[in-house]
């Protein structure tokens, strides 16, 4: 019984990635890439400038690419690359959890910076889709069944 839906695994990795890195990329230019070249320059990222405006176009077609299951492979690497860059120059400095309840408002909680464990799940579901493929639910899957 459960064989039947293993090939929906890929297919839920692929729209919950997707989404997420879309909605990343999307965030980054609607609200204009200065802010984001701020961050990348203080935290010492080479070619800030030029990198605030790939790292966005990178998480929104790369987004975009996961959620239809095209070149999944190919778009994975710098997907994978950007959430290393990201871990190692401002999440890894607040730990591993990405949820960090510092107080309590009559509004509701107080939250502080996330550590990486958010870049560690990217990575992970990445890395799986790299190695199950995109899946029978995809446009990667529909020209592998044509050939």
């Amino acid at each position: 019984m459960l064989n039947q839906y293993r090939s929906l695994s890929p297919l839920f990795l692929r729209l919950a990635m997707g989404a997420g890195f879309m909605a990343h990329g999307w965030a980054k230019l609607s609200r204009g890439t200065e802010g984001f070249e701020k961050l990348l320059t203080q935290t010492g990222v080479p070619f800030a400038h030029i990198n605030s405006w790939i790292v966005p176009f990178v998480e929104l077609l790369g987004g975009l690419a996961l959620l239809m299951g095209v070149f999944v492979m190919v778009v994975s690497v710098p997907l994978i690359l950007s959430m290393l860059v990201a871990m190692f120059t401002v999440q890894i400095h607040y730990g591993f959890s990405s949820v960090k309840t510092i107080g309590l408002t009559p509004a509701g909680p107080l939250f502080g910076p996330p550590g990486y464990e958010i870049n560690l799940l990217y990575i992970a579901a990445l890395a799986s889709l790299m190695i199950t493929g995109a899946g029978k639910y995809s446009l990667d899957g529909l020209r592998k069944r044509q050939r």
